[in-house]
């Protein structure tokens, strides 16, 4: 004890050529020899002293009488302990004397060096021992035991006992060292090779312990015995698998600075990490250097950085890399080809990816599940619901089962064309065919059933998607929000917020930007300025769509300097000021009459870095033009027309109107004319405009044609126009002619409430 607590004491003195061993055991020349070489002692390694001294403090010397103990010390050589074991007499007196002492540890490394030449005898002692209560194994135990299994080849064996003692040792830190450093210290017990630290570098790995084997490598390559490539590839995939994108990038660098020969598998795993995380430069980089150093690309390479490149619609360099690949006599597979035709079908081009599937049948490739469903999907999306339908029908009758994104994307089309009876089918097969709905399908389902305003049959597929054991997501919430908003249940929406927290589910922007919608609509000023809060407080910032929705509202609602106090509240906290912003904000002034304000913001967009469009000129030229400035508008109007931008309908209809009310006829006429001239057919707000608006001037004739112009054209006046013509007329005194329209337009069914109620007068004259 004196000379273990002294050795520990004295670890950073500076050590002697030739040092005793600090254990006195191990000094007595009759027993087991166990010398290391003086610089790779046990003293040097303060992690064997410090677990010595601690299984020292936990079996105090007290335990039994040291006089047995010295019994048994004079009598102990290896030929009487292998023997013991040997004969299974494990309850041996001289046995069970030592494993009573608190020695016992330290006595248990020296019998197993004693064993080293019976690896199995070794292991059989190794096992027994841990069995034995209030006893462990030290570090150095361990260790010791797997040197001697690694020279006995029991490499599975060795690599067990030491992913036993690293998953034991999790969370325990020792200062200064670590297990390699043990492993290190012991290396000499037998002739030693270099395989069994690859061993635990690749435990370490395979315990998930990436730092831990980070760690081991940069020792390994201080003492210069560096793990196989196979070894380090494993912890390149943990790594990439893990997301890590710079740490693999560096361990390859390490690995082929080490001096550690990379295999075509090696790039293989960083290039498809790096094609998975959009770092195609980098990946293109390595694709060029394996090539360098004389290692060939393999099938698993080209489909990497095909599917990487194609994901984000490099579709020549697709293309490239495709004929690249054949012309190198690397053939494509399968993989090859599934990537092909997803990268053309999701950027719309289906007739290329058709072209893919045909010829890899035609080479003797068997499409599978993946290629019919990415098929299937794109002609859902397409909205080419039939022949979907006839791939579905394909794949089965090739005896291809189709899976759960096969009838996601064929529930999802439906949905959206309205076919919620097929889509119910659908998801009802998959039940028959003991294929589980995921989170994305019920998703579909949800929205299809709340776009249908269905929102109890929603609600049903909802409880039974947590009745299946799924936990459901933003998205799934979102889309049931929305449901309950259209069908105007917005209570409902509201304590889905209450139920996302009482799930720890941190609702999205997407969501809070749904539910404030919803307020919005519906005037709900108070309760949106919570939610707002409640967004705020969550770490969430409004979006400019949301700022916009409820600038909108305020201006609706009458609240224009909240209005625009948000706009000065987004310029501040340095959110995007948008065009469609300016657009409400305008808007809402002109309808606020404040028309000075509308053309100084207006005047003002530049200061945030922002250029009027079409659709800000024309909310300004409809605002001047209804609160009579038609010179202003106009202006405007040439303006626009100046800076080469084209009117829309509404801008020329606003201008129409805004002509008919000063009776500016001709040019309203002249306006409508230019409308024909651009292609642009007028529609109902038009002819409204064009129709009311010659009536009010007593332009009955040109009202009468612009009205008959539009029905012909089955464009339909709203009642409140009819009946409007029809007062006009009664006013003027066309009285026949009012009659004569009337029962046309009752004809019709333009006019439903009675006319008395409408143009009383006309009674009179029937």
């Amino acid at each position: 004890m004196l000379l273990s607590l002294r050795s520990f004491f004295h670890i950073n003195r500076r050590i002697p050529v030739r040092v005793s061993h600090p254990f006195p055991l191990f000094q007595n020349p009759h027993h087991l020899n166990f010398s290391l070489p003086s610089n790779n002692s046990l003293i040097v390694c303060p992690f064997v002293l410090f677990t010595s001294l601690f299984y020292m403090i936990k079996f105090p010397f007290g335990t039994k009488s040291n006089s047995n103990t010295n019994i048994f010390l004079d009598d102990f050589n290896r030929e009487s302990i292998c023997q013991i074991i040997r004969q299974d007499q494990l309850n041996d007196p001289k046995l069970v004397t030592l494993f009573d002492s608190s020695l016992a540890p330290i006595w248990a490394s020296k019998i197993l060096v004693g064993l080293k030449q019976d690896p199995q005898l070794a292991l059989k002692f190794f096992t027994w021992a841990k069995t034995r209560k209030g006893f462990s194994h030290t570090s150095e135990s361990h260790c010791i035991l797997v040197h001697i299994l690694f020279y006995g080849r029991m490499y599975f064996d060795a690599s067990g006992i030491l992913k036993e003692f690293i998953s034991s040792r999790r969370g325990v830190v020792l200062p200064g060292c670590d297990f390699f450093d043990v492993l290190w210290s012991t290396r000499n017990v037998c002739r030693y090779g270099f395989g069994v630290f690859d061993a635990l570098f690749s435990v370490l790995v395979d315990l998930g312990l990436l730092e831990e084997a980070r760690q081991c490598f940069s020792k390994m390559k201080r003492y210069r015995v560096l793990p196989k490539v196979r070894s380090c590839n494993g912890l390149l995939l943990r790594l990439s698998k893990s997301g890590r994108r710079d740490q693999s990038r560096r361990f390859l660098e390490e690995m082929i600075g080490a001096g550690i020969a990379p295999s075509v598998f090696t790039y293989n795993v960083v290039i498809d990490h790096m094609c998975k995380e959009g770092e195609l430069d980098t990946a293109r980089m390595l694709f060029g250097q394996m090539k360098q150093i004389g290692l060939t690309p393999d099938v698993v390479t080209y489909n990497s950085l095909i599917d990487g490149y194609g994901k984000v619609g490099l579709l020549d360099e697709v293309i490239f890399l495709f004929e690249e690949m054949k012309n190198v006599a690397c053939e494509p597979d399968v993989i090859t080809y599934n990537a092909l035709i997803n990268c053309f079908c999701k950027f719309q081009r289906m007739p290329q990816a058709f072209e893919f599937f045909h010829e890899m049948r035609n080479k003797g490739l068997k499409p599978n599940v993946v290629t019919y469903s990415t098929l299937i999907d794109a002609f859902c999306k397409e909205g080419m619901m039939q022949q979907g339908i006839k791939f579905l029908v394909d794949m089965r009758r090739l005896g291809l089962l189709p899976n759960e994104f096969t009838y996601t994307s064929l529930i999802d089309a439906n949905c959206k064309a309205g076919n919620l009876a097929a889509a119910l089918k659908l998801a009802n097969e998959m039940f028959q065919a003991n294929i589980d709905l995921n989170i994305v399908t019920y998703t579909t389902i949800i929205d299809g059933l709340c776009e249908a305003g269905r929102t109890k049959e929603a609600e049903e597929i909802f409880r039974a998607m947590l009745k299946a054991g799924l936990t459901p997501n933003v998205q799934i919430y979102t889309t049931l929000a929305h449901g309950y908003m259209k069908v105007k249940k917005m209570e409902h929406a509201l304590n889905l917020l209450k139920e996302m927290k009482q799930k720890s589910i941190k609702p999205d922007l997407l969501l809070y930007g749904t539910i404030i919608w919803g307020l919005c609509k519906e005037d709900k000023i108070e309760e949106t300025k919570l939610v707002m809060g409640e967004m705020k407080e969550s770490g969430l910032s409004p979006n400019p769509v949301i700022y916009t929705t409820v600038m909108d509202s305020y201006f609706k609602a009458g609240k224009t300097s909240e209005a625009l106090n948000l706009l000065e509240e987004m310029w501040d906290l340095g959110i995007e000021v948008t065009v469609v912003t300016f657009c409400v904000l305008i808007d809402g002034l002109c309808k606020a009459g404040l028309f000075l304000e509308a053309i100084n913001y207006f005047n003002r967009m530049p200061e945030f870095n922002l250029q009027p469009n079409v659709a800000v000129y024309t909310v300004l030229i409809d605002g001047l033009c209804k609160n009579n400035f038609i010179e202003a508008a106009k202006n405007m109007f040439d303006e626009m027309l100046s800076k080469n931008f084209v009117p829309d309908k509404t801008a020329y209809t606003a201008l129409i109107d805004g002509n008919l009310k000063h009776g500016n006829f001709q040019e309203a006429l002249n306006l409508r004319n230019k409308m024909i001239e651009m292609g642009l057919e007028l529609d109902l707000p038009a002819y409204t405009s064009l129709v009311w608006g010659f009536c009010q001037c007593g332009q009955l004739q040109q009202a009468r044609k612009f009205l008959d112009e539009m029905m012909m054209k089955h464009i339909l006046p709203d009642e409140i126009l009819c009946i409007g013509v029809l007062r006009k007329y009664h006013e003027l005194g066309h009285v026949d002619e009012a009659i004569e329209l009337q029962n046309e337009m009752a004809k019709k069914g333009l006019i439903t409430s009675p006319i008395h109620h409408t143009v009383p007068s006309v009674q009179t004259k029937v």
